[in-house]
């Protein structure tokens, strides 16, 4: 995480969970920020099974620090080496859904995949496209397919 300050007011939030159609919605947050001179939010949510109380971690749930290589490894596979500057990468704890309508709050637009997994096979994310097209308080755009192959070079 950085310093807030560094980012432009405007931005665009972006949903990324490490699916491919996660990174096609990355290349095109940086496309419509570019367009709009906004700031890139890149957002992961992450949670625990309720079933698991307080003091039990269950073993191989994906953490916070799982949840942010994820993204890492999403944004180094999209933009390589040419990583656009006013890029973040913000995590929060709770559903996806809830994570991603709250940092709808004030942005240009919210982008999301049509449907992911998470990159973990464990978390499926089915609904959350479609809550966040009813729920959220900016533009959404809903990304189907999957990132072109050219997609470092349309980064630049």
């Amino acid at each position: 995480m950085t310093d807030h300050d560094e980012f432009p007011a405007k931005r665009v939030a972006v949903g990324v969970d490490g699916s491919a159609q996660s990174k096609a919605a990355l290349q095109w947050a940086a496309r419509v920020a570019s367009a709009l001179g906004c700031g890139i939010d890149a957002i992961v949510a992450w949670e625990y099974p309720a079933s698991y109380g307080w003091g039990m971690a269950p073993m191989g749930w994906p953490s916070e620090t799982d949840s942010i290589a994820t993204v890492q490894g999403a944004i180094d596979e999209v933009f390589g080496e040419h990583k656009p500057a006013n890029l973040r990468v913000v995590c929060e704890e709770g559903p996806a859904r809830t994570v991603l309508i709250d940092a709808s709050k004030g942005a240009e637009m919210l982008i999301v995949g049509s449907r992911g997994h998470g990159g973990f096979a464990s978390l499926l994310l089915g609904s959350v496209s479609a809550a966040c097209a009813e729920h959220a308080h900016c533009p959404v755009l809903v990304v189907h397919g999957e990132p072109s192959l050219s997609s470092k070079e349309s980064a630049l």
